[in-house]
């Protein structure tokens, strides 16, 4: 299993600013810069530590937990190249608690369901050989729907909506090539 992190906190939160979240911050530096929206999905790039970033984010369209009312950050789908890295299209959704330990999430998009292993409140594709397939059933897709488990036992659905995300990795593949 590859070695996997997310964008960083720093750019998920100036990110969430730009998609009205919390007050927006500078463009600068680490700072992400807003590529385009695209329906559901904003395309943005940055530069922490001098090393270029692109990625596509979304929030989700319908958010519910069992038991009910039980509260939880803004739960978010990326989609991260890292050139100097050499990951390309990255799937990874913060889900806005801690995950169970040791517990794995679920993707499904139409009939395709995905195994995604967590840790603390990420999640990734566990077999990265089906990424590809992944990403293609996004693309092709109308809604992502993720399910998963904190750490109290509260059981999670996020809904996304797959809305402009084919538009949007095109713009972070021209731009991070």
């Amino acid at each position: 299993m590859r070695v996997r992190h997310l964008v960083g906190t720093a750019l998920l939160a100036a990110a969430a600013g730009m998609l009205g979240t919390v007050p927006p911050a500078p463009a600068q530096g680490d700072q992400p810069t807003l590529l385009g929206s695209y329906g559901d999905w904003g395309a943005y790039t940055a530069t922490p530590n001098g090393k270029k970033v692109c990625f596509a984010l979304s929030k989700p369209k319908t958010s519910q937990t069992n038991p009910p009312g039980r509260k939880r950050d803004q739960a978010y789908l990326f989609i991260s190249t890292r050139p100097s890295e050499n990951v390309r299209n990255e799937v990874s959704v913060i889900i806005g608690y801690p995950f169970k330990d040791s517990s794995d999430a679920t993707a499904e998009i139409g009939q395709a369901k995905f195994a995604m292993y967590t840790q603390k409140d990420g999640a990734w594709i566990k077999n990265v050989a089906e990424e590809a397939r992944m990403l293609d059933a996004m693309r092709k897709g109308t809604d992502l729907t993720v399910k998963g488990t904190s750490g109290r036992n509260t059981q999670s659905t996020d809904q996304f909506s797959l809305k402009g995300l084919a538009q949007a990795l095109d713009r972070i593949d021209q731009e991070c090539k």
